[in-house]
């Protein structure tokens, strides 16, 4: 890995321990300075740069992330109310997000604000080349935890909370329980745990693989667990061309592991037509028991209904597995090519408010990250990862978090092995061609 990616995913890291002392901690209430996070506080407040008429900013962000606090209705129209700003949401496809921003970057077809991650906006969308160094703004000096929001030196985005988003296996600790099933601690273990659960005439595992992005959750936390204890070095000589994904055996026994699950009757039938809009529901109906995923599927599950008790465990690809921690993701972004640069900024001094901040903190039971925004009692859910996981730092940064090409490709040719038209090694080998390809494109030594 390059020196510069390392320390943004040492940074990312960071944040996911910091988590236990801010939690721990949080009251923090009367410090920092507030004042200068009202309305009005850099001299961008009223209605905007028009003189009073409205003015219409752009936020483009990915239809999977619809639920994001961002861009909740009633904190939209709040901040239309006092600035007489609108706030027009691109909605864009899940699967080709990437994409379509990289297009309008390209072509300066710019959205004011971008809703993305800080570690793929590195890698997938030319951070410093594209977006604005928000060093200066006025909540900067409220943070707690700089390094989540921040890349070579600068903070480049925003975010009131510094959680960072945790991938394993979502599971139904009512069907467990029922069931007297405890969490697998070997693959072995899990695939019995299915087996019992299938016998109960429940679906042990919901895959959305309609989505392709889905089909990573278990290879990205398998890959780099399996490093993290293995071979620490590994994404470092596979970015630089001196090893293969294919040189590791372990990784096509990973994704052989997730195809299993399929084949063995545990999961939905249309698994490459069922997407992940699909999920809460099905947890709702108890129609499922798992799901490979992160832990906004048990935010977005708990919005709906908070009797539905779900909690999160590590991919059982190996014994005793940490838990994944992806690059903390949903963070917003601003395009140095913006066309309402002050309205933008605006928009970001609003939500960073001590008010707008607290409320957006206790709606999604999450660590604040300003000092004068107190982080509530944690939801059970996480105070058990922090308990389990995070405390005993057994956790590890996801694949995700090592790559500095896009991703997508390698989306699409797991779904291929679950359509049938590749094998795990054939996943590895078509995977390692388009790695290279990609690594050339952008000019990475040893490619």
């Amino acid at each position: 890995m390059n020196s510069k990616l390392k320390k943004i995913a040492t940074g990312v890291l960071a944040g996911v321990m910091t988590l236990t002392l801010a939690a721990c901690g949080s009251d923090n209430s009367g410090s920092g300075n507030a004042s200068a996070t009202n309305s009005g506080g850099n001299g961008n407040s009223g209605s905007g740069s028009s003189g009073g008429k409205k003015v219409t900013i752009e936020l483009a962000i990915s239809k999977s992330s619809q639920d994001s606090a961002f861009v909740a209705q009633d904190v939209l129209d709040e901040f239309e109310q006092k600035t007489n700003i609108k706030v027009n949401l691109q909605l864009l496809p899940a699967e080709q997000t990437a994409t379509v921003l990289q297009t309008k970057l390209a072509v300066d077809e710019v959205p004011d604000l971008i809703q993305y991650n800080l570690a793929s906006a590195t890698t997938d969308l030319n951070l410093e080349r594209n977006f604005e160094i928000l060093d200066n703004e006025p909540w900067v000096s409220r943070l707690l935890n700089k390094d989540v929001l921040s890349a070579y030196g600068h903070v480049y985005s925003f975010h009131y909370s510094q959680d960072t988003g945790m991938q394993g296996v979502v599971y139904n600790k009512d069907i467990f329980k029922e069931l007297g099933l405890s969490i697998p601690n070997t693959y072995e273990e899990f695939l019995a745990v299915c087996e019992k659960i299938k016998a109960s005439g429940v679906t042990p595992v919901f895959m959305p693989f309609k989505d392709n992005w889905a089909a990573n959750i278990w290879p990205a936390a398998a890959f780099a667990d399996w490093a993290a204890k293995n071979e620490p070095s590994l994404f470092d000589d596979i970015n630089a061309g001196r090893k293969k994904w294919s040189d590791v055996p372990e990784f096509a026994t990973f994704l052989e592991q997730q195809y299993e699950v399929y084949k063995k009757g545990y999961t939905n039938t249309d698994i490459l037509s069922d997407s992940y809009d699909m999920a809460v529901g099905k947890f709702l109906n108890k129609e499922t028991a798992m799901m490979f995923m992160g832990d906004w599927l048990i935010v977005n599950v708990a919005e709906k209904d908070p009797n539905v008790h779900l909690g999160l465990f590590a991919i059982p690809s190996s014994e005793d597995a940490s838990l994944g921690a992806s690059p903390l993701g949903g963070q917003l972004f601003i395009p140095k090519k913006a066309k309402h640069m002050a309205e933008a900024k605006q928009f970001l001094e609003f939500l960073a408010s001590k008010e707008v901040a607290q409320k957006m903190v206790d709606s999604q039971g999450s660590v604040s990250n300003f000092s004068d925004v107190t982080t509530p009692k944690l939801p059970d859910y996480k105070q058990e990862i922090v308990d389990q996981y995070i405390t005993p730092k057994k956790t590890t940064l996801t694949t995700d978090a090592y790559m500095i090409v896009d991703r997508s490709e390698l989306y699409r040719l797991l779904q291929d092995e679950f359509a049938g038209g590749l094998d795990a090694k054939g996943v590895l080998k078509a995977w390692d061609e388009k790695f290279s390809q990609l690594m050339k494109d952008k000019g990475i030594e040893g490619f």
